[in-house]
């Protein structure tokens, strides 16, 4: 089930990829960094992972480095921002990003020694103090005292080597002011040296190496020579372990290995597995084994003729498509499409979540799938709970079990897009309460399809001049009319066709757009529908949320948009006016879920209040950019996929039910001192719910939010209670009567 790991109410928990790794180190643990995050491995082989759940204050890994004398890791982020991890405690320095020096601040490796860390970066070298953590200086050392892209730096022998694009440069590491660029000399161009830029510097057994090209250059006895190369192996990264250099190398056509090279740059030991090593980062030894970690096979440790993989479980990658359950199953449609609705050749095809664990089904996984790209579309089969997927240009495709079957121009009515002969774009799926799948077929004449529960396939030209003949998203709402959304800036569409598909002289069509009488809409750029517990039908728009609440008679007696009104400090305005609504879900208090571009917000059900709001700066967000939501209805936890990842979070809200015979409170009994929340799930929808003492006293009252009621665990008085037994009293909706629903135990010690 998907509610394995299940986080407490109030937190989080991150679905990443871990798969591309970036580089690898040794300290107190293992540690590896991913293009995200970073995860450890200790002397038994237990994986632990670190995120900004876990504390860490950015996401998109850089580089990393260990610092042996203060046993602590460094943490550069694509944003310039560092963090520093020490066991389970993260300090942040952000003086990088917040500084307004102009010029390129990326950090492209980490050097750490006696307590300092060397950041190379696009500026120069940026030095860390890892005791007092902030920035101790800036060795700006460009040969005109310009900013210069420094790839790495070493010390040896009180001399600081840094290899840059204008070459080796090199400075006493004592007696001189390292910000002074007068103070460093260029190496390249003398003694056997190469001019042009050095791409590394390592060190081992004394012996220094510089990376040039594809060419390793070693300084032996005051001269550089040409050490290793191989016009056959382009050289990714250099590595220096012991009295060793590991060279990872990958060609043009993709073929991969690492090498170990030994002091008289003899190859001691390759390693090359298809599938495991197929695009290597970085590379360590420690002991004997050699650790490799690869951007598309994780991190792998091999010994001998043995390998073992370290990729702790997550999607392959981010995602924007559509995420529905099926049961407690999550499925996620990886694919995407950009602003301008071209697909974007994306394979991962559609990421499943059962039981805690992450799979996947696409064109890597099954060969019969490797033309239907761009996953955007997904709906649930109440039927048998099979899955039904839209891809952009593959057609449609039914998923149920192992098996699985494509609809395209054979053995269905669907049509290519206009101008695009091969490409049938599948963008939104709903079924009707007649078990009819709906299709939006964009760019197609036929621009929605149905196929209706008796198998047969139905095409339907939308009577309306429609940019592309663009449709996405369709929402069935009580009354079993059609909300289709239009994107290209052409508006929403209701679709009522009466008694039967068939016969279409009751048909009923109607295009709402913004202005008083032609619906209302905030703006014509929908890109999002959601159908409310009141069956009012929330539009999400290029400039905020309109809601059509006349939905069930909307033909009988059509009403324009109504466009909520919130109070924030002294200012009322219309709900995300100027801003882009990407997706709305409802979930069991008939609150609002809402994700734009600029974070997560949880608005009350009417869209007056605005209950929460997440932001990458304020939680474990990766990224503002939302993409879509879907919420588990049995746990109340609700899934954010952002541009960078997904996040999900427990809410405090359940989907109800209709009596309480199946209440269930966590945790329970309540351990000593837990200062958490108190919830009690599966009570019916939006119950009463009362805690008394054994003796019958009111401790606490509250309404459940849709199916779960939530505590503090303290009285009205704001106290917390004292230990025993609780009574948790639900009152019932229909008798009116209160019933003893279950007990709650609270541990002395709280």
């Amino acid at each position: 089930m998907a509610q394995n790991n299940l986080p407490p109410i109030g937190n989080w928990r991150e679905h990443f990829n871990y798969q591309n790794t970036i580089a690898v180190i040794q300290g107190d643990k293992l540690y590896c960094a991913t293009s995200n995050n970073v995860f450890s491995i200790d002397a038994t082989n237990e994986i632990e992972r670190y995120s900004k759940v876990t504390g860490l204050n950015d996401v998109g890994v850089s580089a990393i480095g260990w610092d042996d004398f203060t046993q602590q890791l460094v943490i550069a982020y694509n944003s310039s921002n560092i963090d520093v991890l020490k066991g389970s405690i993260v300090t942040n320095i952000g003086d990088i990003t917040r500084s307004n020096i102009s010029g390129n601040k990326s950090i492209y490796a980490i050097y750490c020694n006696a307590g300092y860390a060397y950041l190379c970066s696009g500026l120069g070298i940026i030095v860390v103090n890892l005791q007092s953590y902030d920035i101790k200086d800036t060795w700006i050392i460009g040969s005109n005292g310009n900013q210069i892209n420094t790839r790495a730096c070493i010390q040896l022998n009180q001399q600081f080597y840094a290899a840059t694009d204008e070459g080796l440069k090199t400075a006493p590491s004592i007696g001189v002011n390292l910000a002074n660029y007068q103070n460093w000399n260029t190496l390249s161009g003398t003694n056997g040296l190469p001019t042009g830029s050095v791409k590394n510097i390592v060190t081992a057994n004394g012996t220094l190496y510089a990376q040039i090209q594809d060419t390793i250059y070693a300084l032996q006895n005051n001269q550089w020579i040409n050490w290793y190369s191989d016009n056959n192996w382009p050289i990714v990264q250099i590595e220096a372990s012991g009295k060793n250099i590991l060279v990872c190398q990958r060609t043009a056509t993709g073929n991969s290995r690492v090498i170990t090279l030994n002091s008289n740059a003899g190859i001691t030991n390759t390693i090359a597995v298809p599938n495991v090593i197929s695009f290597p980062k970085d590379a360590i030894l420690v002991n004997s084994t050699t650790w490799i970690a690869d951007y598309y096979g994780g991190l792998s440790a091999f010994n001998n003729n043995t390998y073992q993989r370290y990729i702790p479980n997550g999607p392959l990658g981010p995602a924007s498509g559509d995420m529905v359950f099926s049961g407690q199953t999550l499925y996620v449609a990886a694919g995407s499409v950009n602003d301008a609705w071209n697909y974007l050749y994306n394979r991962n095809g559609i990421y499943i979540l059962q039981n805690g664990i992450w799979n996947d089904v696409g064109a890597y996984t099954n060969p019969a799938l490797d033309t239907t790209l761009d996953f955007i579309a997904l709906t649930t089969d109440k039927r048998d709970g099979s899955i039904w997927a839209g891809s952009y240009g593959g057609g449609l495709v039914h998923l149920n079990g192992t098996s699985l079957q494509i609809y395209k121009q054979n053995n269905s009515t669907l049509q290519p897009a206009i101008g695009d002969p091969g490409s049938y774009r599948i963008s939104g799926l709903a079924f009707d309460n007649q078990n009819n799948l709906w299709i939006a077929n964009y760019g197609a004449a036929l621009n929605l399809q149905v196929l209706k529960n008796d198998g047969s396939f139905k095409g339907i030209s939308i009577p309306f001049t429609l940019t592309e003949n663009a449709v996405s998203q369709i929402v069935v709402d009580d009354a079993n009319q059609l909300w289709i959304v239009s994107p290209k800036n052409n508006g929403l569409i209701c679709y009522n066709y009466g008694t039967s598909i068939d016969a279409t002289n009751d048909d009923q069509w109607q295009l709402l757009q913004t202005g008083i009488g032609k619906g209302n809409l905030p703006g014509n750029n929908v890109y999002c529908l959601a159908k409310d517990k009141n069956g009012f039908i929330w539009v999400g728009t290029n400039n905020g949320i309109g809601i059509i609440q006349c939905a069930l008679n909307y033909f009988q007696q059509p009403c324009d948009a109504v466009w909520p009104v919130i109070q924030q400090d002294q200012f009322a305005g219309y709900l995300f006016q100027g801003q882009q609504v990407k997706c709305i879900v409802v979930d069991g208090a008939n609150r609002k879920w809402v994700g734009t571009n600029n974070g997560v917000w949880l608005v009350s059900a009417e869209g007056d209040k605005i209950i929460q709001h997440f932001t990458a700066s304020n939680s474990p967000l990766p990224d503002n950019n939302v993409q879509k939501l879907v919420i588990e209805p049995i746990t109340g936890e609700v899934f954010i996929s952002t541009f960078t990842g997904i996040v999900s979070y427990r809410s405090t809200a359940t989907e109800g039910t209709a009596t309480n015979d199946s209440v269930l409170v966590f945790p329970n009994p309540v351990p000593p001192g837990y200062s958490g929340t108190i919830a009690i799930r599966g009570v019916a929808d939006n119950a009463l719910v009362k805690i008394a003492d054994l003796s019958g006293r009111l401790v606490f009252q509250t309404q459940a939010l849709g199916g779960q009621a939530i505590w503090n665990g303290v009285n009205y008085k704001g106290e917390k209670v004292a230990s025993g037994i609780y009574l948790v009293l639900i009152r019932d909706q229909i008798t009116g009567q209160e019933k003893l629903a279950t007990k709650i135990a609270i541990i002395s010690g709280r």
